[in-house]
C-alpha cells in the first residue's frame, strides 16, 4: 500500500533557468543533482517545513517539451502574498492571475514558471 508521496516531476528544456527560477524567486533549497542511468539530468528540490520534493528533469531524447494550459500546477503556502508578489515580479515574474480571495478567506494567485507550468500561490486566511 502507499505510504506517502514522495516527490512531483516535471520536464523541462531549459534546466539552468528553471533551477534559477525554484531557487532564487520560489525560494526552494536544492537537495540533490545528479544524471539518472538514462541519461536524464535531475536536479531536486524541497520548500522550507516540507517533506515532498520537486523533481525537475532535462531530457531531450523524449522531444520538446508541450505543457498544456491548466494543465497541472504546483501550490505553495506563502506568508504573505502581496510581499511575495513584489519579490517575484521583481524578479521578473509577474502574477498571472489574482489575487483572489476564495470562499474560506484564503488568498490566491499564481504566477508562470519557465516553460509555461503554473505555481499557485496561497496565503491561508486569519
Amino acid at each position: 500500500m502507499i505510504k506517502k508521496l514522495l516527490h512531483t516531476r516535471y520536464r523541462v528544456h531549459d534546466l539552468e533557468k528553471t533551477v534559477s527560477f525554484y531557487k532564487d524567486v520560489l525560494g526552494l533549497e536544492e537537495i540533490g543533482r545528479h544524471t539518472s542511468g538514462r541519461g536524464s539530468q535531475l536536479v531536486f528540490f524541497k520548500a522550507p517545513g516540507g517533506e515532498e520534493e520537486i523533481e525537475i528533469c532535462k531530457y531531450d531524447a523524449s522531444g520538446p517539451v508541450q505543457v498544456g494550459h491548466d494543465l497541472t500546477h504546483l501550490a505553495f503556502e506563502v506568508e504573505d502574498l502581496d510581499t511575495f508578489a513584489k519579490h517575484a515580479e521583481a524578479k521578473g515574474y509577474p502574477l498571472s492571475d489574482g489575487p483572489h480571495r476564495s470562499p474560506s478567506g484564503s488568498v490566491i494567485a499564481f504566477i508562470d514558471a519557465p516553460e509555461g507550468y503554473e505555481i499557485e500561490l496561497i496565503q491561508r486566511a486569519k
